[in-house]
């Protein structure tokens, strides 16, 4: 017996599946790194997925890492990625095991720099000038002296006070504040959300509609100012019925939201100069007003009494002055009489002819000719009638000598048919006749039948003693056969 041994030798190394070996790098990656931050370039990146996922890669000169970012982080990111910028993200490193590949799923992402946040921002200034956003011909004029201004800062800071009390020194107005963040994650969707909302009140609602709106913040860094060059914001602010001043930073900080406002103020101080004149200086104004208008109102009262004074001692007097009217008035009297008589005549003859008029338009003068015409309407009814039954009994006439026509031309061609069909009969009788076996019979032959009454064709067929039939033309004998 031969016995075959395997070349394989046994093993103690334990055996994975593809999952548990996936299961298991990825948790060793996941507790070996957990929360990490890195720096690179964006590559790669093509916008949201339609399901709102975000996926790209960050790369530096020697290696790349492949990142995604589910929906919700980004629409938390405040400004938008593109390939080849440079961010800094923070996330959890993770494995893929569809690809057999780790990852970064990515909490944050930011720019890495104020380069980077420069070049984003220019980007975004061009686009939107090309849109028109930024052109002079939507911004509008501003109130002159506004009854209610809407102010949309953060109601904590100094920024409201200070415009609180440049209004009260300049001219106390009515001021409506929608409290906002100025600075964070939401604060750019709160600003938008506000200045939708002061355009969206009502002109006769419990909260006045503002007149005049005032968006203000302190200063700060290009991060800290960031919320107001967001898109939304600059959109909001363009799209803004309602006159908008902008008060975002000191005289030297710019932002998009500068660019779409009706005007720009260089500090929020500054914005409660524009929005309001000094009162004093109006009511100074006012007085100096009113004291030229008296005395140019004396100046004119005087100069058009001097006038008068002129005129009067020019004009005629009186009994002059209604000399030819008097005249005029005396021979339009002596020839009134004559006129009326003329006019009284011409109207009389005016109402002769309308009273004939009248009669041939009177409802009985109608009435007779449409009387008149129904009677020869009728008359021509009556004749059409005769003349159609005439017609018609022609028609009949004419009908009934085709039928009859048609009825005797039937019974010819069937009295032919029959006596075609009789001939045809008569033939084949007659045919019949000369092939039937009485014919025979009837020149002499007979015909012998079996003793069941079948033709005998043969007299090898009868055996002695058979009975037998003889059938003649005019009857039947019985008979045997015998030898």
């Amino acid at each position: 017996m031969i016995s075959f041994m395997s070349d394989a030798l046994p093993s103690n190394t334990p055996e994975w599946s593809v999952s548990e070996l996936s299961g298991a790098l990825k948790r060793m990656i996941e507790g070996e790194f957990g929360l990490v931050r890195i720096k690179g370039e964006i590559s790669g990146y093509r916008g949201p997925h339609s399901s709102g996922h975000v996926y790209f890669s960050i790369k530096d000169a020697s290696a790349k890492i492949d990142a995604v970012m589910w929906k919700g982080v980004f629409g938390r990111v405040k400004f938008r990625p593109e390939d080849g910028m440079e961010v800094i993200a923070t996330g959890k490193i993770t494995t893929f095991a569809g690809k057999s590949s780790y990852q970064i799923v990515v909490d944050t992402l930011e720019p890495a720099g104020v380069g980077a946040l420069l070049a984003q921002l220019e980007e975004r200034r061009h686009r939107l000038a090309a849109e028109g956003l930024f052109s002079d011909a939507r911004k509008q004029l501003l109130p002159f002296l506004p009854k209610v201004i809407g102010v949309i800062t953060s109601p904590t800071g100094a920024v409201i006070r200070d415009i609180l009390h440049r209004l009260a020194d300049r001219f106390p107005r009515h001021v409506v504040v929608w409290p906002v963040r100025v600075q964070g994650e939401s604060s750019a969707v709160e600003i938008a959300n506000a200045i939708h909302g002061f355009n969206a009140l009502p002109e006769d609602g419990t909260i006045q509609r503002p007149d005049l709106l005032i968006v203000a913040r302190g200063g700060g860094s290009l991060e800290d100012l960031w919320s107001f060059n967001e898109e939304s914001v600059v959109r909001a602010a363009a799209g803004s019925m309602i006159p908008l001043i902008a008060a975002v930073g000191h005289e030297t900080d710019w932002t998009l939201i500068d660019y779409a406002a009706d005007r720009r103020a260089p500090t929020p101080t500054g914005a409660a100069e524009i929005a309001v004149p000094v009162r004093l200086e109006l009511l100074a104004q006012t007085a100096d007003l009113a004291r030229r208008l008296h005395l140019g109102v004396r100046r004119l009262t005087d100069r058009r009494r001097s006038d008068l004074r002129s005129a009067t001692r020019a004009l005629p007097s009186p009994d002059a002055l209604v000399a030819v009217p008097r005249q005029r008035l005396d021979l339009a009297t002596s020839r009134l009489g004559r006129s009326l008589e003329r006019n009284a005549a011409r109207h009389r003859l005016l109402l002769t002819e309308t009273a004939r008029r009248l009669i041939r338009l009177s409802p009985q003068a109608r009435l007779a000719a449409l009387r008149a015409r129904l009677d020869g309407l009728g008359f021509r009814l009556a004749s059409s009638q005769d003349a159609l039954l005439r017609a018609e009994r022609q028609k009949l006439g004419r009908q009934r000598q085709i039928i009859s026509d048609l009825s005797a031309r039937a019974h010819r061609a069937i009295g032919v048919t029959l006596e075609r069909r009789m001939g045809r009969l008569t033939s084949a009788a007659q045919l019949l006749q000369s092939v039937s076996y009485q014919g025979v019979l009837a020149r002499g032959y007979a015909l012998v039948l079996d003793g069941n009454g079948k033709p005998v064709r043969s007299a090898l067929t009868v055996r002695p003693t058979d009975a037998l039939t003889l059938m003649f033309i005019d009857g039947d004998i019985a008979a045997h056969a015998d030898g």
